[in-house]
């Protein structure tokens, strides 16, 4: 779930090992916070949503779970991320979930359908946002 601007400046897939990335990942689904919803499209997993409890980029505080989203690129642009998302969050509704955070850089395209799904900017730095739910 590693936005980048410049598509040709991709880094290797190793980067989840750094720690500020691999605390989104590691051990999932251990925790009581840990869930996640995959999209797919004729059987091949597209994108995923998943929160967990995290001291991470969007972290506001222990209790609050953090978001992290991804759709593969060519897969962007056709409703599966935005129905991917609203389900996951009726879902986390579901399960009393009172708020949730997330952390995202202030030029993707993906804050606009934060905004509309109604997430609301909490705080900011000079590259990111960080918004609640």
């Amino acid at each position: 779930a590693i936005f980048l601007a410049d598509t040709d400046q991709i880094p290797p897939r190793t980067i989840i090992q750094e720690p500020s990335l691999w605390r989104y990942i590691n051990n999932f689904g251990k925790e009581k916070d840990d869930y996640c919803f995959i999209a797919q499209v004729d059987n091949y997993i597209v994108g995923a949503v998943w929160i967990r409890c995290i001291q991470g980029f969007g972290h506001l505080n222990d209790n609050i779970p953090e978001l992290a989203m991804s759709i593969y690129p060519q897969y962007r642009n056709k409703g599966i991320g935005t129905s991917l998302l609203k389900n996951f969050l009726t879902f986390l509704r579901q399960k009393n979930y009172t708020q949730i955070s997330l952390s995202v850089q202030k030029n993707n395209y993906a804050v606009n359908m934060y905004k509309k799904l109604g997430f609301k900017i909490v705080s900011q730095n000079q590259s990111e946002y960080i918004m609640s739910l």
